[in-house]
């Protein structure tokens, strides 16, 4: 399939978990893996270090590197433990360091998603389900297929391989999906991240306006 495209596809994989034998990560790893192998060109950010969201955390080193990452990348794969019903806490934290705007850049609009959970019991799919909206949120085209990964902590070997089970051979298809759709939008950014309103910005300010501006005239306006 890379044979399609004119350059590697440029994947972005982001894991939920801090633990050291995680299977979030342990899984991205495996995607990572797949994606390689079929062609694309794979980041896996390490979310160790990163901080929580505040007023000044958006200078922190580690927030630079997956706001970079982000900006690199054509399509993203996010893996997330399922915990209390919902995606982790380091998971929602990554997503809350995105922002929808960097100035007149919009980081995300108009890229590629897949999504796959663990699960340290029986299959759910509260997390995927979760991390589709949080990707309709940051106006990203989420492919169809996902995964969830039951029992994960049986699916993986000791040394940290997803074994040769019908789970692994689903991801396969999700990974294989993300980049099939990714061929579908590719050089095609500017159409489908194009919108009326912000069209209709430019010609009145100018540029598109950060959000920060945006709330400034709305403060001015009341």
């Amino acid at each position: 399939m890379h044979a399609v495209l004119p350059s590697k596809l440029k994947v972005l994989v982001l894991y939920g978990s801090l633990r050291q034998r995680s299977y979030s990560q342990l899984l991205s790893f495996e995607i990572a893996r797949i994606l390689h192998h079929i062609g694309a060109d794979v980041r896996v950010f390490n979310p160790h270090g990163l901080p929580l969201k505040d007023d000044n955390s958006e200078h922190h080193p580690k927030v630079q590197e997956l706001r970079q990452l982000v900006s690199w990348s054509e399509a993203n794969f996010w893996v997330s433990p399922e915990q209390h019903g919902a995606i982790s806490g380091i998971m929602k934290t990554q997503i809350d360091h995105i922002p929808l705007s960097l100035g007149s850049v919009r980081p995300t609009q108009g890229k590629i998603l897949a999504v796959a959970q663990v699960n340290g019991g029986s299959q759910s799919f509260n997390a995927v389900n979760t991390l589709r909206l949080l990707g309709r949120w940051m106006r990203m085209h989420t492919i169809p297929n996902q995964s969830s990964v039951p029992k994960a902590w049986t699916a993986f070997s000791p040394e940290g391989r997803f074994l040769p089970i019908s789970n692994r051979e689903r991801v396969v298809d999700v990974c294989e999906e993300l980049v099939k759709v990714s061929c579908l939008f590719y050089g095609k950014h500017d159409l489908f991240a194009s919108r009326w309103s912000e069209r209709k910005e430019k010609e009145v300010k100018g540029r598109l306006l950060s959000q920060e501006e945006k709330e400034n005239n709305n403060k001015k306006s009341d």
